[in-house]
């Protein structure tokens, strides 16, 4: 049996945006235009980026096409907002919800669970309270780190010749700066 090298190596364009906003902007053209969140990825955090190379970096520009920098998928603000959202609402009601029914299966009147549930909501809604900034904080730390490093880095994986063209167009069109396409490295397989 032989192996078809024939197959074109995948690619995938590049771009470093100089602000969030313009990279939001330029993700949501590209989704809106038929690129999927799931072809979307950022480079990594410092700490993971520096664990798995075994060094310091200075520059995004310096992994655009290392092969090895490590990625992670684009996070929309609304997501974050919603796990803001969750977890100051849900320590709220999960604390809430277990005093009330602990006084209530405890013989407790009704009074009784009403101020359990306050009590223990209210603490619950406070450590969500410092989740949620603790998340906040993070998810902005994470970009200016970025940008202090030069900007935000984008990949965007590219299903064929037009698809490459209209995701170049559309970085070009946001501002994006080293915006160009390069060919993936796959890992050779193993001989059989």
């Amino acid at each position: 049996m032989t192996n078809d090298h024939s197959a074109a190596p995948a690619r995938e364009a590049v771009a470093v945006f100089s602000d969030g906003a313009t990279l939001l902007e330029a993700i949501d053209e590209l989704e809106s235009s038929g690129f999927g969140r799931e072809g979307l990825s950022l480079l990594a955090g410092k700490d993971t980026v520096e664990a798995k190379l075994g060094h310091v970096f200075e520059r995004v520009e310096d992994l655009e096409d290392d092969p090895r920098a490590p990625r992670r998928a684009f996070i929309a603000p609304e997501s974050v907002g919603d796990a803001k959202g969750w977890a100051i609402g849900g320590l709220l009601y999960v604390g809430g919800v277990s005093a009330a029914g602990a006084v209530v299966a405890s013989g407790g009147t009704l009074l009784a669970a009403i101020l359990a549930a306050s009590v223990v909501g209210g603490a619950g809604g406070l450590i969500g309270t410092v989740l949620a900034q603790w998340i906040q904080h993070d998810y902005s730390a994470y970009l200016q780190d970025q940008i202090d490093r030069g900007g935000l880095l984008l990949w965007v994986h590219l299903r064929d010749a037009g698809h490459e063209q209209r995701a170049l167009e559309i970085l070009r069109r946001h501002s994006a700066h080293d915006v160009h396409v390069h060919a993936l490295q796959m890992p050779r397989a193993a001989a059989s």
